[in-house]
Formats: C-alpha cells, sequence, structure tokens
C-alpha cells in the first residue's frame, strides 16, 4: 500500500509540476494598466491589463515535437527554445465578482483586443501569427528563425494594377506580411506565370522578363530588391500571377499554438512566472473558453487537432471551444507557411482533417482521422460548439467536413460536439444588423460585388450559444440538439440553380458557377497533409482531381431553409445569399471572395408584377409598417422560447423593427 501511494505521489508530481524542462511562461510583464468604469448598473468595475511575455519550450517534449522546423530552431542554454508575444487581459476589478470563466479570443491577423464582458467573464487575447510585424495596437509574437533551412516559396497576385510598377512580395489578406528572402536573385533559378483565370492556361514569363527588383523610381530590369517583384511591360489587372522561389531561413511559425497554449496554462494553473512575478489569475479561473472566428476559428481548429490542449504538464487547458465561421485548418505549421490566407488558389488548408468523428478519406488515399484524434488519447478534448454560415459553403469549403470527401454520407458528430448552421448568411454576418432595405454597407478593402451586401446577422445567435456553451461548460446542461443541412433530410444539393430550386429573378445572376472549388493538391512527400503540417516540397502543387461539395437548398424566396435562422430571416426583406458575383478584375463573373449578397423584395405588388418578380412583395406579407413590426414581435418570442435569442438582443431587434422604414 504504502509502494503504491508513493508511486502515486510521484506520478501526480510529474503530471503537476513545474520541471525546469517544462514548456512555461518565464517572465510575465504588465506594461499598461488601465481601470474601467461598471459597464451597467450592478456590474463589476474592469481592469485592463496590457504587456507581453516570453516563454520556452522544449523541443524534446513529445507534445512538441510536431512543431515544424522547432528542432532547427536556436537553443537557449537549458536547451529550450524561446519566444516572446503580446497580451491584452480584462479582468473584473473585484476579484471577487469574476464569473471563474477565463474566455481566450483567438485574434485576426493580429487584430484583437478586450474589454468589459456582460457575463464578468475575464477575456484574453495575445499574439500567435509570427510573421506579423510589432505594430501598435496589433498582437504579435516573435519567433525564432531556423537558418540555414531552405524550401519552395509560392506566392500569387491578383488585381494588381497596370500602372504599378513594382509589387510587393507578400502573402494573405486583410493585413499582407512579408514572404521570405530568396536563396538567389537569378530569375532563372524561380519560375513566373500568369494566368487569365483560375482554370484558364499557364503562361510562362521568360526569366528575362522579370526580376527580384524595385522598379519605382528605376525602369525595367529596376533596383535588385529581394523584397519586391519587377515586370517588363507591367502587370495585366486581368490576369493572376503565380511566383515559384527557393526561399531562406524559415520562422518556426508553428510555436504560435504552443504560444497559446503556454499562456492559458500560466493564467489557469500558475502562481508566478519565473522570475516571481504575480499570475494576476491565479486562483480566479475554474473554467476556459477558446473562441475564433474565420482564420482565427480554423487556428481553434488547428490546436486541438495538433494536441495543443493539453500543457507539457499534462494539464487540460480549454474546457470549452468555439470556432466560428471556420471551415479548414490554419496553414500555420508549415515552412513557409501563409497562415492569413483565405482558401485561394494554391494555398493549403483544407488538406488535412476537417471532421469531427473519424473519417475514412478513401477519395485522397489519407486513411482515417479526425480532428478529436489526439484530444481523445490524452482525455483532453473540450465541449465544441461549431457555428457557420452559407458563405462558408460557397468561398470556404465548408462541405467536406460535414459530407466527407466523397460527398456520400453525413459525418456523425461525437457527444461533445454541437453544430449550428447559420442559413442565408454572409461571412460572419451583417455588419450593421436591423433590418435595411438595400442591404449591408461596404467594407473598406471590399471587392466589387454585382449584388447588395447580405444584411442577415448572426451576431444575435451566436451570443446565445456561447452563453449555452458556458453553461454545458459549468453545469453539464447540454446545449440544444444540432441544428445543420445535412443529406438525410435533402437539405445539402449540388451547387446549380436547378439543383437548389433557386427562383428566377429577373436581373439577378445565377448561383450556378459561384462555388469555390476544392482541388486534391498534392504538395509532395514533405508535406503531413492529415496534419497540415511539414514542408511544401512541391510547388505550385500537383491537382489530382476535384473534391465534390453540396450546399444548402432553399426556398421559393431563394433563401435557405435547413439551420437556425435569424429573426431577419424569418422575417425577410429580400433574398439573402452566401455567394456573391464579382462585377469586374481577375475572375470577374465568378464568386465575389467570401462575401453574401442581398435581392431586395419589391415594396408593393404592382411593383413586383411590373418587374416580373416572383416573389411576393414586402406589402402582400406584411402588408403594413405595423404588420411587419408585429410579425417581428411574434417571432423574436418564438427564438426567445426557443433558447436561440436572449431577451436583451430580442428587445433590441423590436425596437429596430419599430424605427425602420419597412412600409412606411
Amino acid at each position: 500500500m504504502m509502494r503504491h501511494r508513493l508511486l502515486l505521489a510521484a506520478a501526480t508530481a510529474t503530471l503537476l509540476g513545474t520541471s525546469a524542462t517544462q514548456a512555461r511562461v518565464t517572465r510575465f510583464v504588465v506594461e499598461q494598466r488601465r481601470e474601467v468604469p461598471a459597464v451597467r448598473p450592478g456590474a463589476p468595475a474592469y481592469v485592463i491589463l496590457r504587456g507581453y511575455y516570453e516563454g520556452a519550450i522544449d523541443p524534446r517534449d513529445r507534445r512538441n515535437a510536431i512543431i515544424t522546423d522547432l528542432a532547427a530552431a536556436p537553443r537557449q542554454k537549458d536547451g529550450r527554445v524561446g519566444y516572446r508575444a503580446t497580451f491584452a487581459i480584462a479582468l473584473p476589478a473585484d476579484p471577487a465578482r469574476a464569473s471563474g470563466f477565463l474566455v481566450y479570443d483567438v485574434p485576426n491577423r493580429g487584430n484583437g483586443d478586450v474589454a468589459a464582458d456582460a457575463e464578468d467573464h475575464v477575456r484574453v487575447v495575445s499574439g500567435w501569427q509570427g510573421d506579423i510585424a510589432p505594430q501598435p495596437g496589433i498582437q504579435t509574437l516573435a519567433v525564432p528563425t531556423a537558418s540555414g533551412l531552405t524550401g519552395w516559396v509560392l506566392q500569387r497576385f491578383t488585381g494588381v494594377a497596370t500602372t504599378t510598377a513594382s509589387q510587393p512580395i507578400v502573402g494573405g489578406i486583410g493585413r499582407p506580411t512579408p514572404r521570405p528572402l530568396p536563396v538567389s536573385l537569378d530569375t532563372r533559378r524561380a519560375t513566373l506565370f500568369a494566368q487569365a483565370g483560375e482554370d484558364a492556361p499557364r503562361e510562362a514569363i521568360a526569366a528575362r522578363d522579370w526580376a527580384f527588383a524595385d522598379c519605382r523610381t528605376q525602369p525595367f530590369p529596376g533596383t535588385p530588391d529581394p523584397h519586391q517583384l519587377c515586370l517588363r511591360g507591367g502587370f495585366d489587372a486581368a490576369k493572376g500571377y503565380t511566383l515559384v522561389y527557393r526561399g531562406k531561413d524559415p520562422k518556426v511559425l508553428g510555436i504560435g499554438f504552443a504560444a497559446v497554449r503556454d499562456l492559458n496554462a500560466f493564467l489557469r494553473f500558475a502562481k508566478a512566472d519565473d522570475a516571481g512575478t504575480p499570475n494576476p489569475l491565479a486562483g480566479a479561473i475554474r473554467w476556459a473558453i477558446v473562441s475564433g472566428t474565420s482564420q482565427s476559428g480554423n487556428f481553434v481548429r488547428s490546436l486541438i487537432a495538433l494536441g495543443f490542449n493539453q500543457a507539457e504538464d499534462g494539464h487540460q487547458i480549454f474546457d470549452g471551444a468555439n470556432p466560428n465561421i471556420a471551415a479548414r485548418q490554419v496553414p500555420l505549421n508549415i515552412r513557409f507557411g501563409v497562415p492569413g490566407g483565405a482558401a485561394g488558389m494554391f494555398e493549403p488548408g483544407s488538406e488535412g482533417s476537417l471532421w469531427w468523428s473519424r473519417y475514412d478519406d478513401k477519395r485522397r488515399g489519407r486513411g482515417v482521422s479526425s480532428l478529436l484524434d489526439r484530444c481523445t488519447a490524452t482525455r483532453t478534448c473540450p465541449k465544441i460548439v461549431e457555428t457557420f454560415g452559407s458563405a462558408e459553403f460557397w468561398g470556404l469549403r465548408m462541405s467536406p467536413g460535414l459530407i466527407g470527401t466523397d460527398a456520400r454520407v453525413d459525418a456523425p458528430l461525437p457527444a461533445n460536439v454541437r453544430r449550428y448552421y447559420f442559413p442565408s448568411v454572409t461571412h460572419g454576418g451583417s455588419y450593421i444588423g436591423g433590418f435595411p432595405l438595400d442591404g449591408d454597407k461596404a467594407f473598406p478593402g471590399a471587392p466589387a460585388c454585382t449584388l447588395a451586401f447580405n444584411p442577415n446577422p448572426s451576431t444575435d445567435t451566436r451570443r446565445a450559444l456561447l452563453k449555452a456553451l458556458a453553461d454545458w461548460v459549468r453545469t453539464g446542461k447540454a446545449p440544444p440538439p444540432s441544428r445543420y443541412p445535412m443529406l438525410v433530410t435533402g437539405d445539402l444539393v449540388e451547387a446549380t440553380a436547378s439543383a437548389m430550386g433557386w427562383p428566377a429573378i429577373p436581373g439577378a445572376p445565377s448561383p450556378t458557377g459561384m462555388l469555390n472549388q476544392l482541388p486534391d493538391y498534392d504538395f509532395g512527400p514533405g508535406f503531413h497533409a492529415v496534419d497540415l503540417s511539414g514542408v511544401l516540397t512541391r510547388q505550385p502543387p500537383a491537382v489530382r482531381g476535384t473534391i465534390p461539395q453540396l450546399v444548402p437548398r432553399v426556398n421559393a424566396d431563394g433563401n435557405e431553409m435547413a439551420g437556425v435562422p435569424s429573426v431577419q430571416l424569418l422575417v425577410p426583406l429580400g433574398t439573402y445569399t452566401g455567394w456573391n458575383q464579382l462585377a469586374r478584375g481577375y475572375g470577374a463573373g465568378g464568386n465575389c471572395g467570401f462575401i453574401g449578397g442581398f435581392i431586395p423584395f419589391a415594396r408593393t405588388e404592382a411593383e413586383r408584377r411590373a418587374k416580373g418578380d416572383p416573389r411576393p412583395s414586402l406589402e402582400a406579407r406584411y402588408r403594413d409598417h405595423a404588420g411587419f413590426v408585429a410579425r417581428v414581435r411574434a417571432v423574436v418570442a418564438e427564438q426567445i422560447a426557443q433558447g436561440w435569442l436572449l431577451a436583451d438582443d430580442g428587445a433590441r431587434l423590436i425596437d429596430q423593427a419599430e424605427k425602420s422604414d419597412v412600409l412606411r
């Protein structure tokens, strides 16, 4: 018995201890402390902390071995690999007022901030994307460089104006980041080709007709510059360009997963850093949830899939997770990866596991796997609420995550996963909400689309589901059953107007041809596709075929029916789509990124008949403004009763309906 107790004590010490070889936050520095008054009567005042932390990870630990190029990173004296990241924390000024929850919001391309929380949770953000340069107001991560390593780099350029003298060699969207330096500026050792469209033939550009150079002050061949691409005769805005070259000295970007793991492990479990600086949340956290949207949601999926929900000491870090509008994994743990991309041509992201249950990817020959394999083996899987909408089907290749790569059978969901679909929404839902008659407002950098922007929101429904996730974590009370389009219910069909049941709306484009295809890419033997990790040894990748994808069918109005509809979709002002048509430029006539469209109903029956619109008018649906508001009131009450809407949000929607211009 005594021997058994000693062994148990030793095992516990191994699991919970903080030995010198374990990854941890070694230095935690608060640079700014700001007090925030209570956001509402009875709510606690908040404190905002900003600063940076330093951490170190052990390359010999099995949990870190999956990080690409970690073995080649420079070591500290103790043999570990160091990094440094920024953070921001919002916590109640009185610790006794805290809810016990830590909510970690994964920043999107460095954009992330914290504020007082309506539920009195602690909110945390930090840097994880190691290719973003430090700058004020942005969450960043400094990772080491694996000097001496090389590999193929591919970079696409589209929409380059014909007046452009030379183009920066940067990758990603939203916040483009510099690409690796070439091993040589000799263009004979690289490749550049152009295409008039993604399905068009490749036009090879001779090595003598382009240069790694800056031509802004000197004409072609310009001044040699490894950061710029210069083309003899200039660029053609109607063409896309693909550059492939040998790059050197990759950043070890996969450390981003470990940095998020280590910070949250520190905030949840540690008393102090190595220097004795106290953990500001010590003893205050009972539960932790990670949430990410779009690129950040892909990060959440990959963090779980690669085993980073387990700290090096064995602790499970996050009890709950919400990957929101995330259809893929994030291409972070790849030599010369571009984590800021968005399902573009030649871009990895959908090659690995996309499903929560184990699935045999026979079509691509990648065997049986799931996003939960590693956390299942270590018993560290969180409770997961997955949320997404229509644009993820049309623009971000969501279909295989639901029905596999053969599109024949619905992939089942494990007991710890709930899935909720926001029908007929754009990527992330409306930016303005309410009940606008002319669509959503354009946002900075938005492409030119044929249709007005989709004003159908998803935020209100997601807010109710996040509360349900917190209740599930805290009390074990399960959220409502999953609701999403399935094959078995006939909700998923081919992406054509006829298969979807799309109405013939005069002057509106057809959804046929708007789907972002999913090629079956082969990036070479150095790439571990299932884990979306490793080295892309074949660039551009070979295309072995196209993975079939399906989309939700629609009703007579052109609106989707499956999932959890918003109040706006249940009391529609028009047709809301997850796709739109690009009006001009490279790819014109195809899908307008992952931006949804809006086609308003006619105001009166006379207007409808004059246009030949098959959809009933606003007048036929609601009679007058009072009838519209009454319908909104009824739907709000139903949504609140069913748990899809919080009472405060319902009251706001009724107020917005009353103040709207609908049928005034």
